[in-house]
């Protein structure tokens, strides 16, 4: 007998001939058009570009669905009315014109929220200031290795909510999950995991508290029956098991647990009832660094009731960095060129210090999100040789590790660029046998990239070019 998902069918009933505005035509969003079109919405599309900002394909889908516009830095002027507004992650609900809607009755949710109300099978949600991606496609390589036929989405893989038509009962869907998507959001995932939660994001959210509260969403809505993977050894998501509706368990790579997952010297271990059952040698996995081996923890509590240990383990024995992720690019002349783009915040570059005990060659700054660098600055004269900076935090990035050479009278080489390819030269002309090349920007990509994976892009090309 096949599966029908009632909540999707009455749903899609609901869509025809109904308002829906659309708003930002990104990654998530763009499935939404052909998914409408099919189901009779009257749909109208907003986005704060000009129309020849967006591409030629785009505007001939939406020309030929027949779907009406608002271009342009205002264009949301023109969402009155609307039944139900899917809005883009980056649009947060906190916009005014967002909330008078709401107020007068309109449904404003996203693609990632509906897919959780209407999903029909088991959802793992995975959510955090650094790790996320790697969690995320660490526990969807585990459920596929043990037979699930599982899907991936959220802020990676494909826009899961249009695929809802293929899910059934006995599938698992694991979504990754930004703060601008679970904002607002009143479902959580029946499996949620924070892997951490520092400051990030504060250029657009109006605060650190804010941010919070949006990651904290990603368990509000459980039951009894929810299971809340956390970070022991984060302050703040160590605090969330007290708001947590289900149960809770814990990984740690500081703390020796009574239960839950530790790293405890290059061994990962299981512990129930102050048992530590040895499961993992650090030496036996592809990745590389501390901040991976939390990552294999994390990955192990939010699949412990669905996988058997062994097939779990197997799993993450053959599991490869995820790209742009301290991605190893080549060797050239002894010395090891890694790409590290999608640190996009100062703790994340401290995790791609930490992965090596090599002297470092780093490749850092970008687009300024109003994080703090003083972090970084004791671990960039341990390990760091040469400093190279570019983009819109260059000279934040420079002072405060310029400040913390004086205090310790210490020298460190710091050049400052205008170009990636300025970069590659210096990098290539600094390194010695031995060293660490690493591209970890501690900062976003937006001032000179389209997005992490742009620049990341570029990096690998114009090493592999030398």
């Amino acid at each position: 007998m096949s599966f029908e998902n009632k909540k999707l069918e009455e749903f899609n009933g609901y869509l025809k001939f109904r308002k829906v505005a659309v708003i930002g035509l990104g990654v998530s969003n763009l499935p939404l058009l052909d998914y409408l079109f099919e189901k009779k919405a009257q749909v109208t599309i907003f986005d704060e570009r000009n129309i020849s900002e967006i591409s030629e394909d785009i505007i001939n889908k939406i020309k030929q669905y027949n779907f009406s516009t608002s271009f342009g830095e205002n264009c949301l002027k023109n969402l009155k009315n609307f039944n139900i507004i899917f809005r883009s992650p980056s649009c947060l609900p906190t916009k005014q014109e967002l909330k008078e809607e709401s107020d007068r009755g309109a449904i404003v949710t996203t693609e990632v929220e509906m897919l959780l109300e209407m999903c029909p099978c088991k959802v793992i949600g995975i959510t955090g200031s650094d790790g996320k991606t790697t969690t995320t496609s660490m526990i969807a390589a585990i459920l596929r290795k043990a037979g699930y036929n599982t899907f991936l989405g959220g802020n990676i893989g494909t826009p899961l909510f249009t695929k809802l038509q293929e899910m059934k009962p006995d599938d698992i869907v694991v979504l990754e999950l930004s703060s601008f998507q679970l904002m607002n959001m009143k479902v959580s995932p029946d499996i949620s995991v924070i892997t951490n939660i520092t400051p990030n994001h504060l250029n657009i959210h109006t605060d650190y508290e804010e941010y919070i509260d949006a990651k904290k969403s990603i368990f509000k809505y459980q039951n009894e029956n929810g299971i809340l993977v956390l970070n022991y050894d984060n302050n703040i998501t160590r605090e969330c098991s007290k708001e947590a509706p289900g149960k809770v368990v814990f990984f740690s790579s500081e703390t020796k647990l009574e239960n839950g997952f530790i790293v405890d010297d290059n061994v990962i271990k299981e512990c129930e009832d102050k048992v530590r059952k040895h499961i993992l040698n650090t030496d036996e996995v592809i990745l590389r660094g501390s901040h991976n081996y939390q990552n294999i923890a994390t990955a192990l509590a939010a699949t412990k009731t669905l996988v058997d240990i062994d097939v779990a383990l197997d799993a993450i024995k053959e599991f490869k960095p995820v790209e742009h992720r301290i991605e190893f690019i080549r060797e050239i002349d002894n010395v090891k060129w890694y790409n590290d783009s999608a640190s996009s915040s100062p703790t994340r570059t401290l995790s791609g210090l930490n992965a090596f005990t090599e002297n470092i060659i780093l490749i850092a700054g970008g687009y300024d999100k109003n994080l703090e660098y003083e972090p970084l600055a004791k671990p960039i004269l341990e390990k760091v040789s040469t400093l190279i900076l570019i983009g819109q935090t260059a000279e934040k990035i420079f002072d405060v590790v310029k400040k913390e050479s004086e205090i310790q009278h210490k020298s460190i080489n710091i050049n400052m660029c205008d170009s990636l390819e300025q970069t590659i030269d210096i990098a290539k002309k600094s390194a010695k046998k031995g060293d660490i090349v690493l591209f970890s920007p501690a900062s976003a990509s937006f001032d000179m990239f389209k997005n992490f994976a742009d620049r990341g892009e570029k990096f690998k090309n114009l090493v592999n070019n030398i």
